[in-house]
């Protein structure tokens, strides 16, 4: 596909010290990751943090996910404590987020972590991204790429569309490997699932030898993903549906549907993974295609279909 976007750069070494530049400058960054792309800033800087809330129009109480490249760099702004080790040690780096408690020493920015004693921290998987934090002397704070409440991007075209002009430089490094954001773990009493994501509850819990409990409703953000309503496409959704009208989308999983102009399927295999991956890409197309309303078939809830359930919960809101 030709690049028509002035914004958007492959990846070469060139175009990468291009944006560690910027990012040292406290200016913001558009990175891929193996979740979804985020928008990148300095964690210690509240200038970059403000442009971060400000472009994105996110409210200050949800706080951000810092992304490290290594544990010696983490001990600095967080407490560490065995649960974290020991799923530190399974699953990063990966698409898991930490919820720990904040040192007060920290340099990390306290808009960042919306005022909390505690602090989101993440060791992503994506190799550009990862050379990127190895090359600065700081954590990023990275939400995901897009304005607050909207469809996650899951490319660099997504980024651009998002926000056109308003951001220099976006990474280009193609689609992301998983499509959903990450599992988010509380540990700072006993272990709970914030936001599901690829790492199911049940992977957390073989690895710490107990029980995990999901509390993605709690009234207390202290980590992204917890807001209400998120992940929109801004249109209305029926979720756990049999059958659409001719004039509404209608969002499938598995090869019994047949192909139709109004039929979007996640997958023909009924492979949760390629539909976690298909789902904010299908979301997007059916918004350009100005559908007015987006009817969804049951998804299984087992493994990251959790995952799944949890962001159209959101999007329909």
């Amino acid at each position: 596909m030709k690049n028509i976007y002035s914004n958007i750069f492959k990846v070469n070494n060139n175009n990468l010290t291009k944006a560690i530049k910027c990012l040292k400058k406290k200016d913001l960054v558009g990175v891929p990751t193996e979740t979804v792309y985020g928008l990148a800033g300095s964690a210690y800087s509240s200038k970059a943090i403000k442009k971060i809330y400000t472009l994105k129009k996110r409210p200050l109480k949800n706080p951000l996910i810092i992304h490290y490249y290594s544990l010696e760099e983490l001990r600095k702004d967080a407490n560490l404590n065995d649960n974290f080790f020991k799923l530190y040690k399974k699953f990063s780096p990966g698409p898991i987020t930490f919820v720990l408690k904040k040192k007060k020493d920290s340099l990390l920015s306290n808009i960042a972590t919306a005022k909390l004693n505690t602090v989101a921290v993440r060791f992503p998987k994506n190799n550009i991204l990862r050379k990127i934090l190895k090359s600065l002397n700081f954590p990023l704070a990275i939400p995901s790429a897009n304005k607050a409440s909207h469809i996650s991007p899951v490319s660099a075209e997504d980024v651009a569309q998002e926000f056109k002009n308003l951001l220099k430089i976006i990474i280009n490094g193609g689609s992301c490997s998983i499509g959903l954001e990450s599992t988010v773990v509380d540990l700072t009493s006993e272990p709970k699932i914030l936001r599901p994501g690829l790492i199911s509850p049940e992977a957390v819990s073989k690895v710490l030898n107990k029980k995990i409990i999901i509390n993605s409703t709690s009234s207390k953000i202290k980590a992204p993903g917890m807001l209400k309503r998120h992940y929109s496409p801004g249109i209305p959704m029926k979720l756990n549906q049999k059958k659409a009208k001719f004039n509404e989308a209608f969002i499938v999983f598995g090869k019994k549907y047949k192909k139709k102009k109004n039929i979007f399927n996640l997958s023909y295999k009924s492979n949760l993974n390629e539909a976690a991956k298909n789902l904010y890409k299908t979301l997007r197309l059916i918004k350009n295609k100005n559908y007015k309303m987006i009817c969804v078939c049951k998804i299984p809830k087992s493994g990251i279909g959790l995952a799944i359930n949890d962001r159209l919960n959101r999007a329909a809101k």
